[in-house]
């Protein structure tokens, strides 16, 4: 799903926003989890799952074209770990699609 598919899917569930006011909404709402992540927050979302910063340590690598060493700079990443009520859905759906696939 694309950001335009939110905003589409969300100005037809709830028909009072207009395509605009959803695109607003969609943008403000990622907006602010992209400024909480820079600040090192951690953003919960129940029964979603939780984003959280995680630290690459420096570390040594390869240029894979000369295959000299290239030190690579400590990193900070965004990470996301799906809930149980994600995981649950995600695997009952998976099952279903496999039990109808074997069927055929």
């Amino acid at each position: 799903m694309t950001r335009s598919d939110l905003v589409e899917e969300l100005a037809a569930r709830f028909v009072q926003l207009t395509q605009r006011d959803a695109e607003y909404a969609v943008k403000t709402i990622l907006d602010a989890m992209s400024d909480a992540l820079v600040r090192g927050h951690r953003i919960e979302i129940r029964g979603f799952g939780s984003f959280s910063i995680n630290r690459r340590p420096p570390r040594i690598g390869r240029n894979p074209r000369s295959g000299e060493s290239v030190a690579i700079p400590e990193k900070r990443v965004p990470h996301f770990k799906p809930g149980k009520a994600l995981r649950e859905a995600v695997d009952a759906r998976t099952q279903e699609l496999l039990a109808v696939t074997n069927i055929k």
